[in-house]
């Protein structure tokens, strides 16, 4: 198997450069997860990276390689938590509504 040296950026991992196993296709994984272990012995920490291109080059915009960004909401890519988002799958969940809706009585700005 192939690997590449790949940066992280941002997080614990942050200048870190480690080996990563490229896959068939000869990139990264999209999402790379780190444990990291409990010191009091409960369950460990998982931290979420998530794949970027590195930069373009200047003549041709050309991807110069990938990096590792780091996920501070542990969902993996995109919005859909490392699931496909097909036409017909169901939304997310909404977060919950505030206590007062936009535009009700309490309102003092309209």
């Amino acid at each position: 198997m192939k690997s590449q040296d790949t940066p992280f950026e941002g997080g614990p991992m942050d200048g870190r450069v480690l080996p990563v196993l490229l896959g068939m296709t000869g990139h990264p994984p999209k999402t790379y997860r780190i444990p990291v272990p409990d010191p009091a012995g409960g369950p460990p920490t998982v931290l979420v990276y998530r794949r970027v291109p590195r930069g373009q080059s200047k003549r041709l915009g050309l991807s110069q390689g990938w990096k590792y960004e780091y996920d501070p909401t542990g969902r993996g890519g995109g919005t859909g938590g490392g699931r496909p988002r097909w036409p017909w799958s169901k939304p997310d969940p909404a977060p919950a509504p505030d206590a007062t809706p936009p535009g009700g009585p309490d309102d003092t700005d309209g």
